[in-house]
């Protein structure tokens, strides 16, 4: 019976399966039996042992990738038959550097479409180069810096050297995987995650952030806005990231667990809805003793949301985007800068956090003075504020019961998720290119980029099968890690 693992000499490659772990025990035993200790130079002899210790855990890990390879005439992948076609050696990024192997590739019989890699469908080689841990430390990495900056970071710790370019691409190839089944994993990863026993109440929250998009035409479109009659919000370029949050509190208000999400720009922000709806109803059936929490800016889109698309609960504008209202108005009344605007804004501001009914008496003040000044329409667009929101204005209340009153924790996922990663100097996006950043580091930021990795790296293996009649060995001592001749 033939073997699935063949090793031999091919035209052009040269076996050095071995040779970096002889020179590194060689490297180990030298200085062991060395009679004085290094005087000078010991940062050179630190990254000496690292290098070894690199170049031997590459070739290994080389050598264990080479027993995946396959010879047979004939394999099966996922059941479906394929036929060889060629051989050549194939290089590949690992966690400790980048080693070439001696692999066999595959067609469809009866086609003339893409040949597949039995060793890399078996390994779960990441987009045809990276090994799997080597495809989560760059995924990762890519999540909080730049390619460019990733790049200088692995070079730096001297043992994988992905290039720039590889670094950027990885997100956006995950990314196409994790969209096609998003949804699915989300519920999964949500099952994954237990419940949290000291958990009272959970808060959901939604805003945006503003983010440089890649739109050639951009300035055209917003003229062609402003012909139409159209507002245009922000500056040219720019669009809103959405961006929300589901936290829990426990009885004393002090908050347990925060999941966040992310879209880039889309319409009512359709998908990041969804994506909370789906997070609320699951928390609430699994406890459904939690009080529910709604806490946004005044926006009229996020309380249409809030308020009609989710399981009722406490509905409250966020407290110091109210105080910011409130100092506006004062400043319409008395002058923005007057000292009369901001003493009459300290006290109101505490009334509206303290006073039992603190919203109401805002509103009488207000009106008021409105009452003397009927023809200014900002502080008019004020007082319409604070009485279309009175319901969400009971801070009193709320503070008793240590419910939330701030959204200051999406407005820090709006900073930590887009500001800080996505809106550097001459940053600007795709929508797939900043969604594959985006999920990702939501993932990271809400406790579940471990498990995300598990079900993203599981889409890039394979099941490689073969014939009754051969016998697979996987475990022979022989090296098919390989390295071109120099021309």
């Amino acid at each position: 019976m033939e073997s699935v693992a063949k090793v031999g000499a091919e035209k052009g490659v040269t076996r050095v399966g071995g040779k970096a772990l002889e020179r590194l025990l060689k490297f180990i035993e030298e200085r062991r039996c060395a009679a004085t200790a290094l005087e000078e130079g010991f940062e050179a002899f630190e990254g000496e042992v690292h290098r070894r210790f690199a170049e031997a855990e590459s070739e290994l890990v080389g050598e264990e990738l080479a027993r995946l390879d396959v010879t047979l005439p004939e394999v099966r992948i996922e059941g479906v038959l394929y036929r060889r076609v060629v051989s050549g050696v194939g290089e590949y990024m690992t966690a400790a550097g980048p080693v070439k192997v001696l692999r066999h590739r595959y067609r469809a019989a009866g086609t003339n479409g893409a040949s597949e890699c039995p060793l890399e469908l078996r390994a779960g080689v990441v987009e045809g180069f990276f090994t799997p841990l080597a495809a989560r430390m760059g995924l990762w990495v890519v999540t909080h810096l730049t390619p460019a900056e990733g790049e200088q970071l692995f070079d730096e710790l001297g043992s994988m050297s992905p290039s720039r370019s590889s670094l950027d691409r990885l997100p956006k190839a995950i990314s196409e995987k994790w969209e096609a089944h998003r949804a699915q994993w989300e519920s999964q990863l949500r099952e994954q995650q237990g419940p949290l026993t000291e958990a009272a109440v959970l808060a959901v929250s939604l805003d945006g952030v503003m983010a440089p998009m890649k739109d050639g035409q951009r300035e055209g479109k917003r003229e062609q806005s402003r012909q139409e009659g159209k507002f245009t919000r922000g500056p040219a370029g720019y669009r809103e990231v959405g961006c929300g949050t589901l936290s829990h509190y426990d009885g004393a208000g002090e908050r347990l667990r925060t999941v966040r999400h992310a879209r880039m720009p889309e319409p009512k922000k359709r998908t990041l809805k969804r994506q909370l709806v789906a997070e609320v109803e699951f928390a609430l059936k699994r406890q459904p003793q939690l009080r529910l929490v709604k806490v946004a800016d005044g926006a009229r889109d996020n309380w249409e949301f809030l308020a009609k698309e989710l399981p009722p609960g406490e509905e409250v504008v966020d407290f110091y985007h109210a105080a910011e209202h409130l100092r506006r108005a004062f400043g319409h009344v008395y002058g923005e800068s007057s000292p009369k605007a901001q003493a009459s804004f300290k006290e109101y501001r505490q009334l509206l956090l303290k006073a039992e009914d603190g919203v109401g008496k805002v509103i009488r003040t207000l009106a008021y003075h409105h009452g003397r000044k009927p023809r200014c329409k900002a502080l008019k667009q004020e007082l319409a504020y604070f009485r279309r929101n009175r319901a969400r204005m009971d801070y009193a209340r709320l503070r008793v019961q240590n419910l939330p009153i701030g959204s200051g924790v999406v407005e820090a996922a709006c900073k930590t998720l887009v500001t800080q990663r996505m809106k550097r100097s001459g940053q600007r996006w795709s929508s797939d290119g900043g969604q594959a950043i985006l999920t990702f580091r939501a993932l990271a930021q809400s406790e579940r980029f471990d498990g995300a990795w598990k079900l993203v790296s599981a889409e890039y293996r394979r099941d490689v099968s073969f014939p009754e009649n051969v016998v697979p060995i996987n475990a022979h001592r022989v090296s098919s890690v390989w390295e071109l001749h120099p021309k």
